[in-house]
C-alpha cells in the first residue's frame, strides 16, 4: 500500500530518484527470514549522505549477519515532506519501503550540528514520538553515533543509547545483545534492555545519568544514578585497520551525489595536534591500512562500482606512509582506463605537489590547501606548523608544474586573533598571486584563480580551544568586511554563512539544556539548517529566548579551567590536563610538534600496543 502511495508521489518531486532504491549493491533481504531489523538513518538529503562511509560499512557489516537486516532511509527533501504529510505516508527505508516503526532499531549517524533539527523532524515523520522518555517498548530503539555523539547531551532527550566512537566492533556486540534478548519477539522491559546495553564499553543511556547545574549555569556535576553505569564512557576503538574489509561493494547511486567516486580509507587518526581539530582528537592514534592491502582494496572497489574516480580517505592524506607508492601504483594500474585518484586532504610542501603531480598523468583538477591563518603568529598559536616560506614555495611548485586553479581555507575568529591576522590572509593571497603570476605564462594569466574560502572558528569539545569564546556577530563581521576590502585581482573570496557558525558552536558545546531549544526551533519550522536557503536564525534565536537560555552563554563565554563541561563524562582517551596545557601554550604562541617525529607529547591516548 505504501509503495503504490510512494510510487504515485515520485513525479510530483523534484529528484525521485531520491526515493527510488535498487542501487548497484544495494542490499535486499526477505523480512521474514531475519530475527533483528536496522535502519540506517542519515539526516540529510540521500544526496550527502549516500555517500557517508560510515554508513556505508555499517550498512554491509550488519546485512553480513544472516540474522539481521539493515535498510537505509535519508531526510526527505521539502517538496518530498510536504506531499507525505499532506497523504499521511510515514517515513519508509529505501529497500522495502517499510514504514520506520515496523524496525527494531533505528540508528542515525551524527556528523553535524546543523542536522539536528532534521532528526526530530525525520522522527516524527516516521510517527515516533521526538522525546526518548515518551517511547515504551512498542518503539524502536533509537541510537545514535559519530563525531557529534563525542558530546551527545544536546541530543540526550531524543536518543536511548549513544555509540561513542569507532562502530565496527560494538554495533556488532549490541546487536548480538539484542538478539539473546529476543528484542523483536518479547519486547522486554525499555529498562531493563538499556540497563544491559548500557554495561557494553562504548555505550552512553543518558538516561541513567544526572546533570546538575550552578545558579549561573553552568554545571555542578554529571553522575550515573545506576551502578551499571560507568563514571565515564571510553571511546572505542577500532586498532587495525587491515581487518576491514568493507565497504566491499559500496553503493552507487542512479543519481549524482556530493561525492560521486569511490573511497578508500587509509589512515584513521591524526598526530599533527592542530589545536582547532576535533576529528584530530577524537580519532586518535593514528592507524594505517598497509600498503599491500591499500593496492588490492583499491582495485576491489573501483572493479565494484565502475567509479571513474577513487578518493584516498584521511585526515591528512600526505602522513599515510607509503602514500606515494601507494599513488604510483593507482596511476599505472588506472591509466588507461581513466580512473582518476584524489586526495582530499594535503600539506602545503614539496611532496604534497609531487604527489599531485603523479596523479595529474591522469586528470588535472584544482589544488586544495589549508594555511588557515595568515600570520606565522596565528599559524603558530593553532599549532599549524607551516611557514610563509613553505607556503609560497609549495605553490610557486604547483604554478610550474601547470596548475591555474588553487584553492586555500582560512578561518576567521581564532583565539588571540588582532586585525593585522585578518588583513595578513588577503596580503598572504597578493604574495601567492604574484608568485603564480611569475611562473604561468601570459596565455594562461586570465584562466588564474586563487580562491579563499573563510569559515568563522567554532571552538569544539574535546580540543585545545573548548575553553575559548567564540566571536560574537558583529565580530565576525568586522573580520569579513576587512577581506573584502582588501581583495584583489585574480582573488576570489567566499565565506561561510556567520550566523550558521554561531548556532553550530552553540550546539556543539551545548548541554542537556538544548534538547528543548532543539525541539522549539523544529516546530517553529527549523528543518535543513545547514542549506543556506532554509536556515533560519530568528526561528533559533527565539527557540532560545523562550526557553530562558542565551546563545551567548554557549558561545561568546570563555570557559574557567576547572569548569565541568557537558561531555564531561564522555571519554576521547586524551588528558583534559594535556588538552589545558596546550591552550595555555596556544595563547603563548608555543608549538608542539608531531608525535610521529618521535617525541611523545603525553596526549595519555596512546598504549604503544597499536
Amino acid at each position: 500500500m505504501i509503495q503504490q502511495e510512494i510510487e504515485r508521489l515520485l513525479p510530483q518531486v523534484s529528484r525521485p530518484s531520491r526515493y527510488i532504491n535498487q542501487e548497484w549493491n544495494s542490499i535486499h533481504k526477505v523480512w521474514s527470514d531475519v530475527k533483528l531489523k536496522v535502519v540506517l538513518a542519515y539526516p540529510d538529503l540521500y544526496d550527502v549522505g549516500l555517500p557517508n562511509l560510515g554508513l556505508q560499512i555499517l550498512y554491509e557489516l550488519l546485512n553480513k549477519d544472516e540474522e539481521v537486516l539493515a535498510e537505509r532511509v535519508y531526510a526527505p527533501w521539502i517538496d518530498m515532506e510536504e506531499k507525505m504529510r499532506e497523504k499521511k505516508i510515514p517515513l519508509f527505508s529505501l529497500e522495502s519501503k517499510r514504514s520506520l516503526v515496523d524496525f527494531d532499531v533505528i540508528g542515525f549517524t551524527l556528523q553535524h550540528e546543523l542536522t539536528y533539527t532534521n532528526i526530530l523532524n525525520m522522527l516524527d515523520l516516521a510517527g515516533l514520538p521526538v522525546f526518548a522518555e515518551e517511547r515504551d517498548e512498542r518503539y524502536p530503539l533509537v541510537v545514535g553515533g559519530g563525531p557529534c555523539a563525542f558530546n551527545p547531551e544536546p541530543l540526550a532527550s531524543f536518543f536511548d543509547f549513544f555509540v561513542i566512537g569507532d562502530g565496527e566492533e560494538v554495533v556488532l556486540e549490541v546487536v548480538e545483545k539484542l538478539k539473546q534478548k529476543e528484542w523483536v519477539r518479547r519486547r522486554s522491559l525499555k529498562k531493563d534492555l538499556l540497563t544491559e546495553l548500557q554495561m557494553t564499553p562504548g555505550i552512553y543511556v543518558p538516561m541513567f545519568y544526572e546533570v546538575k547545574y550552578h545558579s549561573s549555569g553552568s554545571i555542578s556535576g554529571i553522575r550515573p544514578v545506576i551502578k551499571e553505569a560507568p563514571g565515564k564512557v571510553r571511546k572505542r576503538l577500532f586498532s587495525n585497520l587491515d581487518m576491514l574489509d568493507l565497504p566491499e561493494k559500496p553503493l552507487v547511486p542512479f543519481t549524482e551525489v556530493v561525492h560521486d567516486r569511490c573511497s578508500l580509507e587509509i589512515m584513521r587518526g591524526c598526530t599533527r595536534g592542530c589545536r582547532f581539530c576535533q576529528a584530530g582528537i577524537i580519532y586518535r592514534p593514528a592507524r594505517e591500512i598497509s600498503l599491500e592491502k591499500a593496492k588490492k582494496r583499491a582495485g576491489e572497489l573501483i572493479d565494484q562500482t565502475g567509479y571513474e574516480e577513487i578518493s584516498l580517505v584521511s585526515l591528512s592524506s600526505s602522513d599515510f606512509s607509503p602514500i606515494f607508492p601507494l599513488v604510483k601504483y593507482l596511476v599505472k594500474r588506472e591509466k588507461e582506463k581513466g580512473v582518476s585518484v584524489s586526495l582530499p586532504s594535503l600539506r602545503m610542501d614539496s611532496f604534497s605537489v609531487k604527489l599531485a603531480q603523479k596523479i595529474g598523468e591522469i586528470k588535472k583538477t584544482g589544488l586544495t590547501f589549508a594555511p588557515e591563518a595568515g600570520t606565522q603568529r596565528l599559524r603558530d598559536v593553532i599549532n599549524k606548523c607551516l611557514t610563509e616560506k613553505e607556503i609560497l614555495e609549495t605553490v610557486q611548485n604547483a604554478f610550474m608544474a601547470g596548475w591555474e586553479k588553487i584553492k586555500l581555507y582560512f578561518m576567521v575568529g581564532l583565539p588571540t586573533e588582532a586585525e593585522e591576522d585578518v588583513k595578513s590572509v588577503i596580503k598572504l593571497a597578493r604574495k601567492i598571486t604574484g608568485v603564480a603570476l611569475d611562473e604561468i605564462s601570459p596565455a594562461k594569466k586570465r584562466k588564474l584563480n586563487i580562491t579563499l574560502s573563510v569559515s568563522a572558528f567554532v571552538p569544539k569539545p574535546h580540543t585545545s580551544f573548548q575553553w575559548a569564546a567564540q566571536n560574537n556577530l558583529l565580530e565576525f563581521e568586522g573580520k569579513i568586511k576587512l577581506l573584502k576590502e582588501s581583495r584583489s585581482k585574480f582573488i576570489n573570496l567566499k565565506w561561510h554563512n556567520l550566523k550558521s557558525s554561531l548556532l553550530e558552536g552553540a550546539l556543539a558545546r551545548g548541554d542537556r539544556r538544548l534538547s528543548k531549544v532543539i525541539e522549539k526551533a523544529w516546530r517553529l519550522g527549523s528543518r535543513f539548517d545547514a542549506w543556506s536557503e532554509h536556515f533560519n536564525f530568528d526561528i533559533w534565536l527565539k527557540a532560545f529566548q523562550e526557553n530562558n537560555l542565551s546563545i551567548d552563554f554557549y558561545t561568546t563565554r570563555e570557559r574557567l579551567e576547572n569548569e565541568i563541561f557537558p561531555w564531561g563524562h564522555i571519554d576521547s582517551g586524551i588528558k583534559k590536563e594535556f588538552l589545558w596545557k596546550e591552550y595555555q601554550k596556544a595563547l603563548k604562541g608555543e608549538v608542539t610538534l608531531d608525535c610521529r617525529k618521535g617525541i611523545c607529547t603525553g596526549c595519555g591516548v596512546c598504549d604503544f600496543k597499536i
